[in-house]
C-alpha cells in the first residue's frame, strides 16, 4: 500500500458531520488511514459534536473547522462528502482524489429543541456515522470501491 490512505470527509460547515468522522476513522482505523475533513464554509467545529464525541472515548477538541482550499495541493485518495450540497458540487470544485463516494447524514447543527433533544438527535448522528465507518473502512472493506476513478462529475458520486 505505500502507507496510509489519504480519506478527505466534506460537508457544508466541517463543524460536525465531517467532525466526527474524521475523529472516528482516527480513532477506530489511525493505523490504516490520515483522516482530514473540509468544509464548504468552514465554521467552527461544533461544542455539541465535541461533548457527543467525547462520550464515546473520541477527544475531537483539538480539531479546527477547514477549508477545501486547504487540500488543493496534494491528492486524496477518497473524498468523502457527507452532505447532498457538497455532492452537487460542479466537477473540480473538490479536491483531486483517486476515488469519490457519497453518504449523506442529516445535519445536527441545524436541529432544534430542548436540551435534550438536541443532544439525542448529535447522538443518533454521531452513531450512524460510526456505524458507517465501521461498516466502509474496517476490516476486509474496500472503502470507495464502485465509484470510478478519476475526475469527478456528478454522475460518480456514489448515493447511499
Amino acid at each position: 500500500m505505500g502507507g496510509k490512505r489519504k480519506v478527505l470527509f466534506v460537508c457544508g460547515r466541517n463543524a460536525a458531520r465531517s467532525q466526527m468522522a474524521e475523529g472516528y476513522l482516527r480513532a477506530l482505523y489511525g493505523d490504516l488511514y490520515q483522516a482530514s475533513s473540509a468544509g464548504l464554509r468552514p465554521s467552527v467545529v461544533s461544542r455539541t459534536a465535541i461533548r457527543v464525541m467525547g462520550e464515546e472515548g473520541i477527544d475531537i477538541s483539538s480539531h479546527r473547522s477547514k477549508s477545501l482550499s486547504e487540500f488543493s495541493g496534494g491528492p486524496q485518495d477518497l473524498v468523502v462528502t457527507l452532505c447532498d450540497e457538497a455532492s452537487s458540487l460542479p466537477a473540480g470544485l473538490l479536491p483531486p482524489a483517486g476515488r469519490y463516494l457519497h453518504r449523506s447524514f442529516s445535519d445536527p447543527v441545524s436541529f432544534t429543541g430542548n436540551e435534550g433533544e438536541v443532544l439525542g438527535a448529535y447522538r443518533d448522528v454521531r452513531d450512524r456515522i460510526g456505524d458507517w465507518i465501521r461498516e466502509e473502512f474496517g476490516p476486509g472493506a474496500a472503502p470507495g470501491e464502485g465509484t470510478r476513478s478519476g475526475p469527478l462529475h456528478p454522475s460518480d458520486l456514489q448515493k447511499t
